[in-house]
């Protein structure tokens, strides 16, 4: 495992542990899958030796391995009001067209933007019945594995490559006193500034949008 992932991985069971000592009655874990898409976005930089800047399309190919999926962890301080760790491992992959115009035979991350979050969240229980709708925005970093290569650059790892903000709006259905079922729209706006092997820098900002279901365990 590398460095970055042992960090974040550390740091998202440091901040999951807390609430969940403090008070385990109002803590739910939270897992998820679904569609994730990312619309076109500007790619700029150098690869140590040439400079590019151009435009390219996001295919997301949610259920190509690595598959699309997230981990979330919930404190509730009271019935409408908690705190949320989320983690989520999006993914992109440059069209094919646009690389080969632009000097990159590979420019893509598969093994996830790997978005890293807290952020408050809202809920109103009883609005819908058993249906509990809910809200939530959340800030981190992006820890992205980076796979770009052109003639003068391989550059295969993890960074820690920016800021990333999430916007969460679903809602959750009982099974029982231990058990929901939810579905919900994630958006998230990245930022990213890795560096390249050789030398050089790539910068892009990248939104994602998924529809995530999931189930969450009330412990």
């Amino acid at each position: 495992m590398y460095k970055s992932e042992k960090k974040a991985a550390l740091a998202l069971v440091a901040v999951l542990a807390t609430p969940l000592a403090a008070q385990a009655a109002d803590f739910s874990l939270s897992v998820y899958g679904g569609y994730q898409t990312a619309p076109h976005s500007s790619v700029s930089g150098n690869d140590g030796v040439d400079t590019f800047d151009f435009t390219t399309g996001w295919e997301g190919k949610s259920f190509d391995m690595p598959p699309y999926y997230g981990v979330r962890g919930t404190y509730w301080v009271s019935e409408t009001f908690g705190w949320i760790a989320d983690f989520t491992h999006s993914k992109v992959y440059a069209d094919e067209d646009d690389m080969a115009d632009n000097g990159f035979s590979t420019l893509e991350f598969t093994d996830g933007l790997n978005n890293l979050t807290v952020g408050p969240i809202w809920r109103w229980p009883g609005a819908w019945d058993k249906f509990t709708p809910y809200a939530s925005v959340s800030a981190g970093i992006i820890i992205p594995h980076v796979e770009v290569t052109t003639d003068n650059t391989d550059t295969l790892e993890y960074q820690i490559a920016g800021p990333t903000i999430a916007l969460v709006l679903g809602a959750s259905y009982e099974l029982n006193d231990r058990w929901d079922l939810f579905t919900e729209y994630k958006g998230s706006y990245s930022q990213l500034d890795v560096d390249l092997d050789g030398g050089g820098n790539l910068e892009s900002d990248i939104i994602t949008n998924a529809l995530n279901f999931g189930v969450t365990y009330k412990f």
